[in-house]
């Protein structure tokens, strides 16, 4: 707690009389990237764009501010509290909106769900510590991904495939 008080530029008495224990700080930060989540997930269902685009961009989102994020999927604690599962349900409600605009649009394949959307948004924003350029590969793995969640019907088991 003293680093982080000093990191934070306040004294340790600060800390401790907002947060007087480190799961307080913890559950504190993790709120506080829920809501930036929250926050990527409501701009991407208000976009004009088409689904792909959104989902684009909530992704650029999440990789630029990978640096705030304290979530459970990045190995931040598993907290249950009521305001946190709020968070957690609007934010599946709101890239399940722009799935939906997607799958009515006929941009997005059928099977996908917004918990596909939350781990790979996890896994984009958590970089490998021997990449080299971590933004632009994690980047290159959002359009890749993307890219296959195209709406596209698979040729039927067993039938010979198309060559070039």
């Amino acid at each position: 707690m003293a680093t982080i008080a000093d990191d934070a530029g306040v004294g340790i008495g600060t800390l401790y009389r907002h947060y007087p224990t480190r799961p307080a700080l913890l559950e504190a930060l993790t709120l506080r990237s829920f809501h930036l989540v929250l926050e990527h997930a409501r701009a991407a269902a208000l976009s004009d764009e088409p689904a792909p685009a959104a989902l684009e961009h909530f992704f650029e989102r999440t990789i630029a501010a990978r640096s705030e994020f304290v979530l459970p999927l990045h190995g931040g604690p598993v907290i249950h509290d009521e305001k946190i599962a709020a968070l957690q349900t609007e934010i599946r409600n709101l890239l399940e909106q722009v799935l939906a605009r997607g799958r009515r649009d006929g941009t997005i394949r059928t099977d996908a769900t917004p918990v596909d959307i939350i781990i790979t948004g996890a896994m984009l924003a958590q970089p490998l510590p021997t990449a080299a350029d971590w933004d632009q590969l994690a980047r290159r793995q959002a359009r890749i991904f993307i890219a296959g969640l195209a709406a596209t019907e698979p040729p039927p088991f067993g039938s010979p495939r198309t060559r070039a």
